[in-house]
């Protein structure tokens, strides 16, 4: 890794030593002199070095990016045990079910090491950030226009990433743009693709509320799932092997049996997704009115049939679970996004803001040259994405949400790379350069169609025929009759002349004269596949119709409402700041390590309402409804929340904590993504936030916002008490007092770290 030194010109930059607890998820590089007085007022008792170490263990290594993140996990354990949410491993859960064994339904424990099951994603541990800021601004200029710099960003970046990765088979390196493109920074990782599922409880204790209760206080839901992180012999990332060993981590999270109290410090690592908080009134209007209600539209009538075809047997139940909840989460999102930001008057505050900007641009001349095209750029840049935009999300949310459409978009490439061999092919006298490229060409078209083979197996597996064909037609309907003929492709146009408005017939037609709907007949194709087969298909004729029409038309009709938003944000950004010099600002959440900080507490969502910061066992047992597939409650954990029997996991009033708030700023990613004491230890996991404060990715509202985790102790009691794992509690580092003993050398504990009691 010292290599990279070499690589990088690393500026650190000059920041302030004061922010406001609340807001910000922090890049974890910057804690020493951003927000390290402020955690430690509030009651933080690690030193920065301890929080975050390029060279030395710290807790970033113990935090995991899952995938390329899709959520966040944390090692738990001196082999390997990661913790995150059951909403994170569903997808490996599902794909493990069948009818026989039914792992939603039923839970999943390996009690051997054999029979933990791999999971399909890879896990990446963060080894470094660096500011790359001066390199690449050095490659850019005021004179540049936005596809010029795009490009420039995108080719300095690449030479950065591949120097960085060259060092070494598993490393991954990423350059990401902060303070919409006004800084660089690189991130290295080492990726370890070798991960199994090890425990998960059954969706009655790790979805418990369903839809119903997602996204609101007070929650009782065991969201959680247990994976292993593998590796060879040597702790070396390793592809899946039965020869490797469970990985040793650089540093685990010992578990505090302490539980929390109100204003409790709480720090929050992990990798937030996307959130939007510099959006304009501009944005903000366009979300609420065009945007967002479409999509709960579209997600609400996709989620109507899944729910018809899946009440139709435990079979397509199962092949449906993770895609419906994939599209439930974000439809109830949606709407409480809308909802929360009229409420809260969002739109009215952020004009506010762009006032302010404006006046305070307007009362200097050097001020007015650097930025006062901003406001006139966004008027101009929404008078396109006003109408373009709605265009581009039905495309999306409708079109390619079928599952036809989006699966024959690789045919449609498919047809056009063999449409180019035989191009080149029938060109006479070609030289020696040409004939190199035909002869690369065709390995490629090989590589492509193993690809599609390998594709097809697992999206037939999960795949029902008659569902898709009856979200097909509704689909095409919304499509149809919502969106202007000006932003359809005419070839649609022209075959919806034929079918007028009978959407079924069209459905009827398109499934009946395609093989992407049949597994034997796509691999028989694909086994013998010809340009006349992919061009007379109707699957993969409408699927090339709107992906050609995405890449080139849509694009291009919002090319130039997306590069004066881009600079129009640029010059804002950069703008805010130098407007407020003393105010630290955190940037938008873009899939890198963030690290947030807060305390456990209670709220007020509306007048004469008051909602306690923790629930107990005694809530799910209130709830329990068993009519309804949202709050059933298994047999065996009635039993125990009856009796009690909650062991060494009760709390001092011998009660058991099931969740707990905290003012933790988080957004989607965040998704198992530890809690942490003010000693290092963790003491629960993130999984959501609260339905009050849902426009929090684009405003921020201290009040109300809150973070919603499972407390660790229930998840232990689950672990041990009801799925009897006991083995799994072996193998953690359980804190029960705050006295103070040797760290464990193996996992080369920070200093000050409390060891784990057992």
């Amino acid at each position: 890794m010292k290599r990279i030194l070499t690589i990088l010109l690393v500026a650190i930059i000059a920041l302030p030593n004061t922010t406001q607890a609340d807001e910000g998820m922090w890049l974890p590089m910057f804690i020493k002199r951003l927000n390290y007085k402020d955690m430690k007022r509030m009651g933080l008792q690690l030193t920065p070095e301890e929080i975050y170490d390029v060279n030395n263990s710290s807790l970033k290594d113990a935090i995991v990016r899952l995938g390329g993140g899709f959520c966040t996990g944390e090692i738990i354990s001196p082999e390997g045990l990661m913790l995150t949410n059951h909403h994170c491993g569903f997808g490996v859960i599902q794909e493990n079910s069948t009818v026989e064994h039914d792992y939603l339904t039923d839970g999943f424990w390996a009690m051997k090491r054999e029979e933990e099951l791999p999971a399909g994603f890879s896990v990446f541990f963060l080894q470094r950030m660096d500011d790359v800021s001066d390199v690449i601004n050095g490659k850019l200029d005021n004179s540049m226009d936005e596809s010029t710099r795009k490009k420039t960003i995108r080719t300095v970046s690449d030479s950065i990433e591949k120097a960085i990765e060259e060092s070494g088979e598993y490393i991954d390196a990423s350059v990401k743009s902060f303070y919409k493109g006004n800084e660089f920074y690189v991130f290295t990782y080492l990726e370890y693709p070798d991960v199994r599922l090890v425990g998960a409880p059954p969706s009655s204790v790790g979805k418990f509320g369903g839809d119903t209760d997602n996204w609101m206080w007070p929650r009782h839901t065991g969201d959680f799932t247990m994976f292993r992180v593998y590796a060879n012999e040597n702790n070396e990332p390793s592809e899946y092997s039965e020869d490797n060993k469970a990985y040793n981590p650089k540093h685990f999270l010992p578990i505090s049996l302490e539980g929390v109290k109100q204003d409790d410090f709480t720090m929050i690592f992990g990798y937030p997704g996307s959130t939007d908080r510099f959006l304009t009134s501009h944005g903000i209007e366009l979300a609420t009115e065009k945007d967002q209600p479409a999509r709960v539209k579209i997600r609400r009538e996709k989620l109507d049939l899944y729910e018809e075809g899946m009440a139709k047997s435990d079979a397509i139940r199962i092949q449906y679970a993770s895609k419906y909840a994939s599209v439930s989460n974000y439809w109830k999102y949606f709407i409480g996004q809308t909802a929360g930001l009229k409420r809260l008057k969002v739109y009215e505050k952020k004009q506010g803001i762009e006032n302010d900007f404006s006046n305070w641009v307007n009362k200097d001349n050097s001020r007015k040259d650097k930025y006062g095209e901003v406001m006139g750029l966004y008027t101009d840049a929404y008078k396109v994405l006003n109408d373009v935009q709605l265009a581009e999300t039905y495309l999306f949310e409708a079109v390619f949400g079928t599952e036809i459409i989006r699966f024959g978009i690789g045919y449609a490439r498919l047809k056009g790379m063999m449409q180019g061999i035989e191009s080149l092919e029938s060109k006479k006298d070609k030289t020696e350069e040409e004939n190199k490229e035909l002869e690369g060409m065709k390995s490629g078209l090989k590589t492509t169609i193993d690809g599609l083979k390998a594709a097809a197996e697992d999206h037939f597996k999960d795949y029902n025929r008659d569902i898709d064909q009856n979200i097909f037609a509704a689909m095409f309907k919304f499509y149809n009759e919502d969106i202007l003929t000006k932003f359809q492709p005419s070839d649609f146009v022209e075959i919806m002349s034929k079918y007028g408005t009978d959407y079924s017939k069209m459905a009827d037609k398109v499934f009946s004269k395609s093989f992407l709907t049949n597994k034997e007949a796509t691999i028989e194709f694909l086994n013998a596949p010809s340009v006349k087969g992919l061009s007379n298909d109707a699957g993969v004729i409408l699927s090339d119709i709107f992906f050609q029409f995405y890449i080139g038309e849509i694009n291009k009709m919002l090319k130039p409402g997306n590069d004066k938003k881009a600079k129009a944000d640029r010059l804002f950004v950069a703008g805010l700041k130098e407007m407020n010099p003393n105010k630290s600002i955190a940037d938008d959440a873009n899939s890198t390590m963030r690290m947030t900080y807060g305390k456990v507490g209670d709220y007020y969502p509306k007048d004469a309402v008051h909602y306690d910061f923790v629930t107990t066992a005694d809530g799910i047992l209130e709830k329990e409804d068993p009519t309804s597939s949202e709050f059933k409650v298994p047999g065996k954990l009635k039993t125990l929340i009856q009796d009690k029997d909650y062991g060494q996991y009760a709390n001092k009033d011998g009660e058991l904590t099931v969740c707990f708030l905290s003012s933790n700023d988080i957004t989607g990613g965040n998704s198992g993504s530890p809690v942490i004491n003010a000693k290092g230890h963790l003491i629960g996991t993130a999984f959501d936030g609260n339905w009050e404060a849902m426009s929090g990715d684009i405003a921020f509202e201290p009040e109300l916002q809150r973070t919603i985790s499972v407390d660790i102790r229930y998840t232990l009691f689950i672990i041990d008490k009801y799925a009897g794992a006991s083995h799994l509690i072996d193998e953690m580092k359980l804190v029960k007092s705050s006295k103070s003993i040797t760290a464990p050398t193996s996992i080369q504990a920070p200093a000050s770290l409390q060891a784990p009691e057992k």
